[in-house]
């Protein structure tokens, strides 16, 4: 699990409550190449996302709408919607292995009494823990019977409907962001070089009295205090940079190369009682970065320049997270399960169906062999297997990228606009 999103710095309001919608064609629009690839994927308008469901008394969660064409509404000569990656893509090497591990691993987490609890109380009508088992089984099935991206996507279309997030505006956009697994050297030993610890789970933490002590009362304002108060003793493992640290509470997890040459991980064991305050959103505020076109790679040029300010703007932030040695185990996710590479996705778990079967649609950047970043509007399958402390409400999805710098690259330039969909199987009925 992770409890923070990367160096968001973008500010946006949220809706309280997902809105998913099957999706209705649009039609054919005349528009041009751009503009149908965002268009053809908005929510209908004739769908009523604002009408009360009649069980809950809530804002609708779920609006059924009939179809009878693929679900796919592409443009002309667009093959965008075709999850082409499966198989290989643009000279990157076939995924299916690690699409089929992800599947696995929710049809993992689906049996387990986590997830029974959790589903008995889902209220979204429609969506329920037997149906998402069955969608995964069957979507296995076709993954292991289809030949092609297009093949799949015909066979999807026949057996299975598609839920839309009504997104931040009601017509199903959704602001997507990206996260990664750190690569670290570090230190099992405090020396003068290694300075700044990472902490493990303070035992009586669920006894700490509210409001919890900030990431300052904890750590103070160098980052190096921790041993006069309540970490004590709770040291796990030690970084050069002040920075380092920091960033793994924001991803929740990483990979360290120790100083010996072994090489273990280490995962999100819990967090303080505060919400995370995006630095990147107080360089801004501070007037210490433009008010537009900040990424990641921004952010860490300005402290490259003027590390001095990491002990400005890091205790900002109140939150904290603790840490636990996984010892070889990959990044998990908040259903506890192994997270994989451009598969798993974080969402709102309030209202988001944990494990299920979604695609994502949206402008990623990909890495060329210059090491420079292309965008490509790509589909992607993926598996719901991850939250956020800052991914709230229906507008919202990180997506997890992989272990490394490549991977980090990419995340820290990720911020488009997109669809997200749900895919279960059609009842016998329909």
């Amino acid at each position: 699990m992770r409890i923070k999103k990367s160096f968001s710095i973008i500010t946006i309001a949220l809706p309280v409550a997902a809105v998913l919608v099957t999706i209705s064609p649009l039609g054919r629009l005349l528009l041009k190449p751009v503009e149908c690839q965002l268009k053809r994927w908005q929510l209908p308008a004739s769908v009523n996302t604002s009408k009360p469901d009649v069980s809950t008394k809530k804002p609708r969660a779920l609006v059924l709408v009939a179809t009878s064409k693929p679900p796919f509404p592409c443009c002309e000569g667009d093959t965008s919607c075709l999850d082409k990656q499966i198989w290989g893509e643009n000279g990157q090497q076939s995924d299916r292995k690690i699409l089929f591990n992800s599947i696995d691993n929710s049809l993992r987490y689906l049996q387990t009494d986590s997830a029974k609890k959790r589903y008995d109380k889902y209220q979204v009508p429609g969506i329920s823990r037997e149906r998402i088992i069955n969608s995964l089984q069957r979507f296995r099935q076709l993954l292991l019977e289809t030949k092609s991206a297009a093949e799949l996507n015909k066979a999807v279309a026949e057996e299975f409907v598609f839920y839309q997030s009504v997104g931040n505006d009601n017509k199903g956009k959704v602001l997507f962001t990206a996260y990664f697994e750190p690569l670290y050297i570090a230190s099992r030993q405090q020396t003068a070089e290694y300075r700044y610890p990472i902490y493990a789970l303070p035992p009586d933490l669920k006894d700490w009295q509210r409001p919890h002590p900030t990431r300052l009362d904890l750590e103070g304002a160098d980052g190096l205090q921790g041993s006069q108060g309540k970490l004590k003793g709770l040291e796990l493992f030690w970084f050069k940079s002040r920075l380092e640290p920091y960033m793994m509470q924001i991803q929740g997890s990483a990979k360290l190369r120790l100083l010996d040459g072994t090489q273990t991980t280490v995962g999100f064991a819990g967090n303080v009682a505060h919400n995370y305050r995006s630095i990147g959103k107080a360089l801004i505020d501070d007037g210490e970065l433009p008010s537009s076109g900040v990424t990641m790679p921004t952010i860490l040029e300005y402290f490259e320049k003027d590390p001095k300010k990491l002990d400005v703007y890091i205790p900002r932030d109140p939150s904290f997270v603790f840490f636990q040695e996984n010892k070889g185990a990959p990044a998990q996710g908040s259903i506890q399960v192994g997270l994989s590479a451009e598969r798993s996705i974080a969402t709102d778990k309030a209202l988001m169906p944990p494990g299920a079967l979604a695609l994502i649609r949206g402008h990623f950047p990909f890495a060329t062999d210059n090491g420079e970043m292309k965008h490509r509007t790509v589909s992607r399958y993926v598996l719901d297997q991850d939250a956020g402390g800052a991914i709230k409400g229906a507008g919202r999805v990180d997506y997890f990228l992989g272990t490394g710098k490549i991977a980090g690259d990419r995340a820290g330039v990720t911020v488009t606009n997109g669809q997200l969909y749900y895919l279960l199987l059609k009842n016998k009925s329909s």
